[in-house]
């Protein structure tokens, strides 16, 4: 399967984003309001409608979710390792890498989802929905922790305000209950989602900046080696030992190799640190994505 140009029409759209908002009066203004209206509101919507849509097994998922948790602690760990390796940690600025280290081990959200509709279906749109869920309040914890000193306000009140993670707690009490949207809003709930991978996408290009990653080179190396080669190869390793079948090795290996989440650089840049820096290391990630994913993909071929 040639998974480079099964993702070009994903990629594309984050191109997209990008050069319109380099090249044209569609600018940085207009964008960050496209992304509050995909974050707070087409996303949890899709987030909702595809985890009420399907009964959801968690006696059959708890494999799959417990690989991606497991995944993400490693890239936690990894991450806040480096200053302790010998070798790397002296030439690693604490600061940058207090800001930094959430790019190793977060996800972006949109990418996944795309991704997971595109190659796994409703199964995998259902499977990566419910991973998010769970795994978004412990990687925020993870990554607002060691900027607490700098931050205007606890890390408790921003995950309680989460949409993505109100969107998820209520899709999944509807989903146990049986409740569901009703059937003459379900056309309606679709065309939200569609329109909410599409415009994530291109949000997350129109985010990209390719400068301000001189400083610190060796934690950015350090950083994205982790993000995009070694959790892939520790998501191969977990789908091998749990013995996962079908879309849940279509969706841990999708988990395992998309960009860092698009929201890092806002974080850290709200929470007094280098938000520049942080920018970079997104931008380059979202690069490096289209060389992770293939990669890992062909890896559970």
């Amino acid at each position: 399967m040639n998974y480079a140009r099964l993702l070009f029409p994903d990629f594309s759209l984050i191109a997209c984003g990008w050069m319109l908002c380099r090249y044209t009066p569609l600018d940085r203004r207009v964008w960050d309001q496209v992304e509050n209206l995909v974050y707070y509101f087409l996303f949890p919507v899709l987030l909702f409608h595809s985890i009420v849509r399907s009964p959801l097994d968690f006696g059959a998922t708890s494999h799959m979710l417990s690989a991606g948790v497991g995944l993400g602690l490693v890239g936690i760990v990894l991450a806040y390792a480096l200053p302790f390796v010998p070798g790397i940690g002296p030439h690693i600025h604490r600061g940058d890498h207090a800001a930094g280290a959430q790019v190793a081990f977060r996800f972006n959200s949109f990418i996944c989802l795309a991704l997971a509709d595109r190659l796994a279906g409703p199964e995998g749109l259902l499977l990566i929905s419910v991973l998010i869920g769970v795994c978004v309040p412990i990687f925020n914890i993870a990554a607002v922790w060691p900027m607490t000193r700098h931050a205007q306000s606890g890390f408790l009140g921003q995950l309680v305000r989460n949409p993505l993670i109100i969107a998820t707690v209520a899709g999944l009490i509807a989903n146990v209950l049986g409740l569901g949207i009703p059937s003459l809003l379900e056309p309606t709930a679709t065309r939200i989602g569609a329109a909410s991978l599409a415009l994530g996408l291109m949000s997350a290009g129109a985010g990209m900046q390719f400068s301000s990653l001189a400083r610190s080179k060796t934690l950015a190396v350090c950083l994205l080696a982790i993000r995009h080669l070694i959790l892939p190869l520790v998501a191969w390793g977990l789908v091998l030992a749990l013995r996962l079948q079908g879309p849940q090795v279509v969706v841990l290996t999708i988990f395992s190799a998309v960009p860092t989440a698009s929201s890092a650089y806002v974080l850290a840049a709200r929470m007094g640190h280098n938000g520049p820096f942080v920018a970079g290391l997104v931008t380059l990630s979202t690069v490096l994505g289209v060389l992770s994913l293939p990669f890992a993909l062909s890896l559970v071929r």
